[in-house]
């Protein structure tokens, strides 16, 4: 993930979804593209609105999608997602349901795609890019990774580091419900590969 990383928002007409898609825009998120079905041809904060991933994925190719979509739609989504080919998918939503969540993961793995949540707030790579909704002001760039469960944690965790003078490479809220599409060790080991 960096600044030229292209973002499609999935239900991006919601409160939720339009509040955090202007969030990540003012952060400098390059975000290509919404998704919401029935409001295809509209905009959200300048953004085209598309009734459809494959409709947005033909004119924009993009690398990552966001979910802010209610828990009984949200898997839906996501396997629109994976399916037009996103490669990197970050669930916001959560309480999706164990035995849906378990099949996603294992549909997105045999597809290629990394599913970041549910029940998380995102990734960050300081003053680079932001896709979810964790508070920018926590972030300083630097050479520290972070990964947790916990929203709260990352973003404390992330103040004491910016406090003391240092700053992070790329957060990542891995997400606190039971089944999550990417573990602490698949985190530490894309780390590990990472020159920053």
């Amino acid at each position: 993930m960096n600044k030229n990383t292209k973002v499609i928002v999935q239900g991006i007409t919601g409160k939720e979804g339009s509040f955090h898609t202007q969030q990540m825009l003012r952060y400098g998120t390059k975000i290509v593209a919404g998704v919401t079905p029935g409001k295809g041809g509209t905009e959200v904060q300048g953004v085209p609105v598309y009734d459809t991933m494959k409709e947005a994925m033909k004119e924009h190719d993009a690398e990552a999608s966001i979910i802010f979509v209610p828990a009984r739609y949200a898997v839906d989504a996501a396997y629109e997602a994976i399916d037009a080919g996103v490669k990197v998918l970050v669930i916001i939503t959560e309480h999706i349901p164990v035995l849906d969540m378990a099949r996603l993961v294992k549909y997105g793995k045999n597809r290629g795609t990394r599913i970041i949540g549910p029940n998380c707030p995102g990734i960050i790579v300081p003053e680079e890019t932001l896709i979810g909704i964790l508070p920018a002001r926590s972030f300083k760039k630097g050479k520290i990774g972070i990964v947790s469960r916990s929203g709260t944690l990352t973003y404390e965790v992330s103040e004491l580091i910016k406090n003391h003078g240092m700053g992070q490479s790329t957060v990542i809220g891995i997400g606190g419900d039971p089944i999550i599409g990417t573990s602490i060790l698949d985190v530490v080991r894309l780390f590990d590969q990472d020159p920053e």
